[in-house]
């Protein structure tokens, strides 16, 4: 911060649809607010728009606007007609403050304000950082066993960090090298390796990270509490050392319930960080608590890009999967659309769905052309398929021998997995409204508890994150992440899925007994032009197979193999019977006598 000697010059405030009309004029004062905030002098004879935003009704600058119009202050401009004018000095409590005041919709008064050379007042504050502003998650609710947010941080206008055993006069700006070096010698016989290197990024974060213009987010009591940063850090000896390092904050008047807030946002606020960059949630939490046609109202006010689509707009509309076709239907042999849009709000209403039956049902083609469909393009679908030595480290991420393609030497490294991959790809900004689907084939083959890990959770808790094994990283599953299972339900040798499996997926039935399934050679022998003899000896087979996960799936015969001379008796004796001898192992069963072409040709005359 400034010493109190800086002299500052005049800033300058363009405003929204301002062509003609006199920049508005304001002095950054050496005074600062019980809390610390920098104060700002707007000057007399400024402009300001005539409409406020009805969405900030309630605001500390909204209720400051009206009362300057009812004692005079901000009138009607004689010679600007359709604005306003202070017809005296005002004092702010921060630039902020004073250019919301002025345009009537939020602004970054630290970037807005300009001198004369085009700089923002931001370049004119020691030990601040240049660039956007970001919103920041800071915790507050359980420091040594109080909640400081509603004790300190609310009536105070204050963000804390306890910094309990940092030595005094560490000044806003500090390098991260410079507090690693501190860290270590302050903290040396109270915390742990780990705990000294989150220390050294959280105190990095709060003292040179943040800056005036910033958001800031904390929860409480069941609700997130939003404000703006409005001055630098203040090292003060706190009661017991809670918050020793303080920043000033102008608070928004109301919480927001943690249940309503959107799932990504609610993912990133269940980290477990004192404090947090929330950049890649920053246009949901600048929508809170405002309507689209009020963020649309605000657009305008501030002369947005009309060709670009506003951001907290953008994240909040709903992923959609598209509505099946007929021609879909048709592709796949479908008997009736209705099933299709019975999966496809399976998967929009779950996100995990597991196709199961016996083999030959096509559970693993309909699972791919299913999702490349709601997809949009093979590009958005990748298929792993597991089985019995498949790991955490297969599936997800690891430490793997890597070559270096320079040196040829070859090192372990860590590596992601498809699900890893294919989270970061949905996660990535432009594709967070594209859906991206993981197929995983034989689902059941893999110890899923094992190659799952601490996934396993967020299958179920999608608004939640978890710490990783192997990175460290803080993970959640994008919500534009869908899993599209296979099981075989005739492999006696694999173990049948827990109850905590069934709990987290759907399950869709493709058997030989029911619809798609059943009729789906018919379909599509007659599609082909081909005889429907085919289709008569499958079901002529399946009738005699007592136990339905051991019936014969129409796939085996939907090959052109199958059609060529003599391929209807090599399929059958090759491919069919030995399943159905694997069956009747040990039982004496005349397999061909039972289930051989000649005796089901038989049988239907």
């Amino acid at each position: 911060m400034a010493d109190n000697g800086t002299q500052y010059p005049v800033f300058w405030l363009r405003l929204p649809k301002g062509e003609g009309i006199d920049r508005a004029r304001g002095v950054l004062l050496n005074e600062t607010g019980t809390n610390g905030s920098r104060k700002f002098l707007v000057q007399a004879g400024s402009p300001a728009r005539e409409l406020a935003s009805v969405a900030r009704y309630g605001s500390g600058p909204f209720r400051r606007r009206e009362e300057l119009k009812k004692t005079g202050v901000l009138i009607p401009s004689t010679h600007r007609p359709g604005w306003l004018e202070l017809t005296e000095d005002v004092i702010c409590g921060s630039p902020s403050f004073a250019a919301e005041l002025l345009v009537g919709a939020p602004r970054n008064g630290w970037l807005e304000w300009r001198a004369g050379n085009g700089k923002p007042l931001a370049d004119f504050m020691s030990g601040v950082w240049a660039g956007p502003s970001r919103p920041w998650l800071v915790r507050g609710s359980n420091v040594t066993g109080l909640d400081l947010v509603q004790r300190l941080w609310l009536p105070e206008g204050r963000i804390t960090l306890a910094a309990s055993h940092l030595r005094p006069g560490v000044m806003q700006g500090t390098s991260k090298e410079d507090l690693r070096a501190f860290v270590q010698e302050d903290y040396e016989s109270t915390a742990t390796y780990s705990q000294k290197q989150q220390l050294v990024e959280e105190l990095h974060a709060f003292l040179s990270r943040m800056k005036p213009g910033d958001t800031v987010c904390t929860i409480s009591g069941g609700h997130l509490y939003v404000g703006e940063i409005t001055g630098g850090v203040e090292q003060v000896e706190s009661e017991n050392r809670r918050s020793n390092l303080r920043r000033p904050v102008e608070w928004q008047p109301t919480g927001y319930p943690y249940e309503s807030l959107p799932e990504e946002l609610q993912q990133k606020l269940s980290i477990q960080h004192d404090v947090f960059d929330l950049t890649s949630v920053q246009a949901h939490i600048e929508g809170l608590g405002l309507t689209n046609q009020e963020l649309v109202e605000e657009a305008e006010a501030i002369e947005r890009d009309p060709s670009t689509e506003i951001p907290a707009i953008a994240v909040r509309r709903d992923l959609e999967l598209p509505e099946p076709t007929n021609a879909l239907t048709s592709e796949l042999l479908v008997h009736d659309i209705a099933w299709l849009r019975e999966v496809r709000d399976l998967l929009a209403d779950d996100r995990q769905l597991v196709l199961y039956g016996p083999p030959g049902t096509g559970k693993t083609y309909l699972a791919l052309k299913l999702a490349e469909f709601l997809g949009g393009g093979p590009e958005q679908v990748k298929l792993v398929q597991f089985h019995p030595s498949y790991a955490y480290e297969d599936f997800f991420e690891g430490i793997r021998p890597q070559e270096d393609p320079q040196t040829r030497e070859v090192a372990f490294r860590l590596t992601a997995g498809p699900l890893r991959e294919l989270a970061d790809l949905a996660s990535r900004e432009g594709n967070r409204h594209i859906p991206h689907f993981l197929i995983i084939d034989e689902i059941n083959r893999a110890n899923l508890a094992k190659v799952f890990g601490e996934l396993y959770f967020l299958l179920e808790y999608r608004n939640k994150s978890v710490r990783l094994t192997y990175s460290g990283d803080d993970f959640a599953l994008p919500p534009n992440l869908f899993v599209i299972g296979t099981m075989n339900t005739a492999d006696r040798s694999i173990a049948l899925v827990d109850t905590a499996m069934r709990r987290r997926f759907a399950f869709v039935e493709l058997s030989p007994r029911t619809q798609p399934t059943s009729g789906l050679l018919r379909r599509w022998l007659e599609r082909e032009g081909k005889d429907t003899e085919p289709a008569d000896l499958l079901d002529a087979l399946n009738s005699r197979i007592d136990e339905a996960d051991f019936r014969i799936g129409p796939s085996y015969l939907m090959k052109k193999g199958v059609y060529r001379e003599g391929g209807l008796e090599r399929t059958w004796r090759t491919k069919i019977l030995p399943l159905l001898e694997e069956h009747h192992y040990g039982e004496g069963v005349d397999i061909e006598k039972r289930y051989g072409l000649a005796a089901l040709r038989e049988s239907l005359g």
